[in-house]
């Protein structure tokens, strides 16, 4: 990746990372369906407008609609919602780590569910640090008591960490649609079928008119932490592919946790930093890129 590319990725995980900020903000006013339909309502118009600036049409078939329909639900409405439902109970930055757990979870999920990505041993060692790191993040507390808020909003976390796995593997099936359509297709779909689960279920017309501060929280996740971070994704992807994509979860919840911690107050857990660095670990073991250049021989 040259100069331009790291410049992209480390906006993106500004980006993301201001996700779990914004999410912190807005459970203080919104309930979570509202919330996540804000996100992805917003973002949906944004991006349809976008491509109907650029005269770029979407896919009609039923059967992709279709796709994206599942693709919305997996990769959106389940994982945003057990985000948002998890930061009513943890902090934005522990919520963020937790998040970058997913590529472990993508690992096991790829060995069950297709032929050609099964477990080596560098993989295994990465899911093993992965998992250990999430434990240290928890702590041992969480053995004494199953019933605490606290460890329900971890294992929500964990749980869309999970089903961002299951979408990795379904979203490999858009091949030949531009990227950016299948973001606009899953988002749109998204919006769809939250529309009528936040009417039935938060009655958003019955709750108070939100402040400035929750408008302007709900429009920049909505455009900066979705629509452009989007943008921002499929452009990495076409050039730099999506190995080095994966670079961007070593920084995401660093961008997080310092958002947390310079605009909410929020202060680390004691296992935040040794649970982070272990999960950092399995994601490289993962990635093996470093392996693979430790073991190359210096240039005389």
């Amino acid at each position: 990746m040259g100069p331009t590319e790291w410049t992209l990725l480390l906006a993106l995980s500004a980006l993301w990372g201001g996700s779990f900020f914004f999410f912190k903000l807005l459970v203080e006013t919104l309930p979570p369906l509202t919330i996540v339909l804000g996100r992805v309502g917003i973002a949906a118009v944004a991006l349809n407008l976008y491509l109907l600036i650029r005269r770029d049409p979407m896919p009609t078939a039923p059967a992709t609609w279709r796709a994206f329909l599942i693709m919305g639900l997996l990769n959106n409405v389940v994982p945003f919602t057990l985000i948002v439902f998890g930061e009513t109970r943890i902090s934005s930055g522990l919520a963020s780590i937790l998040n970058a757990t997913t590529p472990v979870f993508g690992v096991l999920t790829a060995h069950v569910l297709t032929t050609t990505e099964k477990l080596t041993w560098r993989r295994g060692a990465g899911v093993l640090f992965g998992f250990a790191g999430v434990a240290v993040l928890i702590g041992p507390d969480a053995l004494t008591g199953l019933g605490a808020q606290d460890l329900t909003g971890e294992l929500a976390c964990l749980a869309a960490a999970f089903i961002y796995g299951l979408a990795g593997i379904y979203g490999r099936r858009f091949k030949g649609i531009p990227p950016l359509k299948v973001a606009t297709g899953q988002i749109t779909a998204s919006t769809l079928v939250l529309l009528p689960a936040a009417a039935l279920v938060d009655r958003p017309w019955t709750l108070p008119m939100p402040d400035g501060t929750t408008w302007a929280a709900l429009v920049g996740i909505a455009l900066l932490s979705t629509a452009l971070a989007y943008m921002l994704y499929f452009r990495i992807l076409a050039v730099a592919g999506a190995t080095n994509l994966l670079l961007v979860t070593f920084l995401l919840p660093i961008s997080a946790l310092l958002l947390g911690w310079l605009a909410l107050g929020e202060r680390l857990a004691p296992g935040a930093i040794p649970g982070m660095a272990m999960i950092g670990l399995g994601l490289a073991c993962i990635d093996g890129r470093l392996l693979r250049r430790s073991r190359q021989p210096r240039a005389a």
